[in-house]
């Protein structure tokens, strides 16, 4: 049981007052409508917003738990004065024939994006459960289309301190730009630049140098993102040019070294997509049902998980997804399934976003597929099975080609979108994202954010989603799944600081120094 509480009516800042007529209102928003005001949503994101289905709402969702206690009346005052200046939050999405459109909501009221609730009484010692419960009823609960697609949800009561939970529509923002978002809201954090700088920047983020370091590829990225992210016939011909790129050698680019070489990444990386076998039959797949589970860990000391890595010749990446294969083989193995040689293919976003073009919203992310060896039970055998797979994804073109697929999808008619992303599902077991945040603690409002945690949605019959923060020193895992198919991820989540504490002991244990 969940108790919504109306706070005290706290007055609007001028700039979003409710002064217009019903008249004036409705001409506003008949003008965005008709294209007149408002500003037209990237093809990309127009894929997200259309790709909303009764097992899989596409937003992003995440929860911060704060001490001491946060009060409604300082978030609420942060969210006018930095949230909102991002236009994103004040507008609606309006979808026509052709896409959609962003256009400021005249009716704006932060009260419908900003409540508070109680949660579901607990013992002393459960009330996580609570919390969990409740974000995961969020998860299947449509934001409302009449409005800007994001809503807060403030418990100011949770654990001696508050938890708030967020949920943000894909179609708004990736995770890398979210995380700028997220900076601009904590204490000593400044607003949204009023204009984009135009400084160079150095490409990629440190999320992003564990994938596209092959500096072949930097060249094109930024270039083929802003013209696959454009309306109209722009984004197949861009496309195109991706897959075919000897194209342009025929209208006018010399032919080189680099080209053939980015030709031979490209049609090669067009086939391993194109002919990616379906997804190994586990318990995890299946039809979704219409309703999620949400689980996570206590923080994993982060400096012992890069001392294992350093030990290992590895990155903290292929450490913890060897101890996320690892949960997953166990739950399996829990249940009574065979695992041995079995693999799952799991989905990992891509950033494609210069850093500096961090705060600028939207979505500029692609998708690599890795495999996970969940059937491998030697830790150490299992985490260099990861290293060798994620070192044959570095300089992949399939992020950028897995981006093009979407600005297509933007272009097409729903049900056409449906059917051409649905054939990913069958070869998808999880969504996987390993994001890392700041390395010292947070404050909002002179809280403490202890904890972060946050997960991206699952698309099509998708039914799992992992999520790995860095934090504070700490290493968190969460995940979300289909009641159906996994009812239970809480044993996942138990697996994994086991996983990690085997593959800590066996490397310790290794015969280090020793020589023949």
């Amino acid at each position: 049981m969940v108790t919504r509480i109306k706070p005290e009516k706290v007055a609007q800042p001028p700039q979003y007052s409710a002064t217009h007529s019903i008249q004036e209102s409705l001409a506003r928003a008949v003008e965005g409508v008709l294209g007149l005001h408002g500003e037209r949503m990237s093809k990309v994101d127009t894929a997200w917003l259309r790709m909303d289905s009764p097992s899989n709402l596409m937003m992003i969702v995440g929860v911060w738990v704060v001490a001491p206690r946060l009060r409604y009346a300082d978030l609420r005052q942060r969210l006018e004065e930095r949230l909102l200046k991002y236009p994103r939050f004040v507008q609606c999405a309006v979808e026509d024939a052709s896409g959609a459109t962003w256009v400021n909501d005249p009716a704006f009221d932060l009260d419908n994006h900003l409540v508070i609730e109680a949660l579901e009484r607990r013992p002393k010692g459960r009330e996580q459960e609570a919390l969990q419960d409740r974000l995961a009823e969020l998860t299947m609960q449509p934001l409302d289309k009449q409005h800007p697609l994001w809503q807060f949800h403030l418990v100011e009561h949770y654990k001696g301190g508050s938890a708030m939970m967020v949920r943000i529509h894909h179609c708004i923002a990736d995770g890398i730009a979210l995380l700028a978002v997220t900076q601009s809201l904590v204490d000593g954090g400044s607003p949204p630049p009023e204009r984009p700088h135009h400084e160079p920047h150095k490409e990629g983020t440190e999320g992003a140098e564990e994938w596209i370091t092959d500096s072949l590829l930097k060249p094109f990225t930024n270039m083929t993102v802003r013209a696959l992210g454009a309306a109209g016939e722009g984004a197949v011909r861009s496309l195109g040019l991706l897959m075919e790129p000897q194209k342009g050698v025929e209208r006018g680019m010399h032919g080189s070294v680099d080209l053939a070489k980015l030709a031979y990444h490209a049609m090669a990386d067009l086939a391993a997509l194109a002919l990616m076998v379906d997804d190994s039959p586990t318990r995890l797949k299946g039809n979704p049902g219409r309703s999620k589970r949400v689980a996570w860990c206590a923080p994993i000391p982060l400096a012992e998980v890069k001392a294992v890595g350093k030990a290992l010749n590895c990155s903290i990446n292929d450490v913890l997804l060897s101890c996320v294969a690892g949960a997953i083989g166990e739950y399996l193995k829990e249940h009574g399934d065979a695992t041995q040689s079995l693999e799952i293919r799991a989905m990992v976003p891509v950033n494609l976003r210069s850093q500096g073009n961090a705060h600028q919203l939207g979505n500029q992310f692609g998708l690599a597929p890795l495999v996970l060896p969940i059937g491998l039970d030697n830790p150490i055998e299992r985490v260099y099975e990861v290293r060798r797979r994620m070192q044959g994804l570095k300089g992949s073109m399939q992020p950028l080609l897995a981006f093009g697929l979407l600005a297509v999808a933007g272009l097409l008619a729903k049900p056409m979108q449906d059917a051409m992303l649905g054939l990913f599902s069958k070869k998808t077991t999880a969504v996987m994202t390993n994001v890392p945040g700041p390395r010292e603690k947070m404050k909002l409002c002179g809280s403490t954010v202890e904890e972060t945690l946050f997960w991206v949605p699952q698309s099509g019959t998708v039914g799992l989603g992992v999520s790995i923060l860095s934090y504070g020193g700490g290493v968190q895992f969460g995940v979300v799944s289909d009641s159906t198919l996994c009812p239970d991820p809480q044993k996942i989540i138990d697996q994994f600081e086991p996983e990690f504490a085997k593959l800590s002991m066996v490397t310790l244990m290794l015969p280090w120094g020793e020589t023949d």
